[in-house]
């Protein structure tokens, strides 16, 4: 009798065995706990799409695209395409379920598999996770960059991820930023001979990347090419300037780096990355930045939009070289499992879900930003679903769009609440509304989302 053929896993993807899983369990979960407190909401993708969708989003010139993605004929010959990144996936799904007409910004999150025919390395897999959000909207106030970013580095806190460093950079946009890549193509093109073979290519089909180059051979070269910092457009300076005035604001570290561009075609001025220690050379758990203008390509409507994905399996791997990598099994005697933000209502034959938020942040003048993006954060910390506008709105509409938002209580911080020392507590239900001290207040909200 013939042995029995024995299977192994294809190469470039794995299985994710306990204890390890555990681990992974503790890193989703944290992330819809934090990313709740946010506003955000999850979003579940199809697995495939159609590969013109990526081919427009992410780019044809793309090693994505030109390379990288698993793609096959259907039997109605339409081409297919295994996702190979998430976020035209969720534009896609933006546009066709009209959910520009939603109110305020449209905040979703997303976790799963994505596919790519890479090659194998150490955290790098053919069939990778990501874990990511995106901000759809029409606002691209420089508070929204700031707010994605102090989101992604309050969850890697959470996780116990020791030494992480945010990275830094504006790429311009559509007004300078062609401007600036034909200046790098033409200082590309007068040390062509001193580059390998990816940059000789990259220098047609997408010269940003170039700057991207890990090879020791080509540092030297790359550090005298023109700098994209120094070609921005007077309104990418001011929006970066603004994006790094955010950051300290909130008391959140970072590095420039001149050199950090996105591979995709739809990122436009703010970009970023977080890396990580004990990885090596590869040691970047995260990137993202804006992509104004993706909607539009897709067939949508006028939109804004910034986002990041973080690679699960390096992320899982960092906490486990750090040393937070241990789950200890906990019994939980009870069976309800609280939803920050989100009410179910039980009707005959179906469960109805509202989704709203605890508390939206109505701030007027100027001088009032600062007070609410500290509260904000204590709320936040304290487990409460919040919304704050990134920019200045009037009283009436604050509140209107806090109903609409589903808020149960408006926060009220202007001229007077900053010379009480106090903030005004609205309950929306009823209109009920108190002044408040800080210890006053967060023992009330907390009682209140008992």
């Amino acid at each position: 009798m013939a042995e029995a053929k024995k299977f192994r896993a294809i190469k470039g993807v794995r299985d994710i065995l306990p204890p390890e899983s555990a681990l992974w369990n503790r890193v989703e979960q944290t992330a819809r706990d934090v990313f709740a407190t946010f506003g955000f909401q999850e979003i579940r993708l199809p697995i495939f799409e159609q590969t013109e969708l990526f081919a427009r989003s992410v780019g044809v010139n793309t090693d994505i695209v030109g390379k990288e993605m698993y793609s096959f004929a259907d039997r109605d010959d339409t081409s297919i395409s295994l996702r190979p990144e998430a976020t035209a996936s969720v534009v896609r799904a933006y546009i066709e379920h009209g959910m520009h007409s939603r109110p305020g910004d449209v905040k979703l999150y997303y976790m799963g598999p994505m596919f790519r025919r890479e090659r194998p390395q150490k955290g790098r897999y053919r069939q990778f996770y990501q874990i990511g959000a995106e901000v759809l909207g029409q606002s691209d106030q420089p508070a929204i960059d700031a707010e994605v970013l102090e989101m992604l580095m309050v969850y890697l806190e959470r996780l116990g991820l020791v030494g992480a460093k945010l990275h830094l950079n504006s790429i311009g946009c559509q007004e300078c930023r062609p401007k600036y890549v034909e200046k790098l193509r033409e200082a590309l093109l007068e040390v062509i001979n001193e580059l390998g073979a990816d940059s000789q290519r990259r220098i047609e089909t997408n010269p940003l990347r170039v700057l991207d180059s890990k090879t020791p051979d080509e540092q030297a070269i790359i550090e005298k090419l023109p700098r994209i910092g120094d070609h921005l457009c007077a309104s990418c300076r001011d929006h970066f300037a603004q994006v790094q005035q955010q950051l300290k604001q909130r008391g959140i570290a970072y590095e420039i780096n001149w050199r950090l561009v996105r591979g995709l075609d739809y990122y436009m001025r703010t970009t970023f990355e977080i890396t990580a220690p004990g990885l090596g050379a590869q040691n970047a758990i995260c990137g993202g930045g804006r992509y104004d203008g993706l909607v539009e390509l897709l067939g949508g409507p006028p939109t804004k939009g910034i986002g990041f994905a973080i690679g699960t399996d390096r992320l899982v791997l960092a906490l486990q070289e750090v040393g937070a990598g241990d789950v200890k099994a906990e019994v939980r005697k009870d069976v309800t499992v609280p939803v920050t933000g989100v009410v179910l209502k039980a009707e005959v034959g179906r469960v109805k879900v509202e989704v709203g938020i605890d508390v939206f942040v109505a701030w007027m003048g100027a001088a009032s930003q600062p007070a609410a993006v500290k509260i904000v954060r204590k709320l936040r910390e304290a487990g409460l679903s919040v919304e704050v506008p990134a920019e200045e709105m009037k009283f009436k509409k604050s509140i209107g769009l806090a109903a609409k938002l589903g808020a149960r209580f408006a926060l009220i911080i202007g001229e007077n609440e900053l010379k009480e020392g106090k903030y005004a507590l609205k309950r929306l239900a009823d209109g009920h509304q108190e002044s408040l001290s800080e210890a006053d207040l967060l023992a009330q909200l907390k009682a209140a989302q008992a």
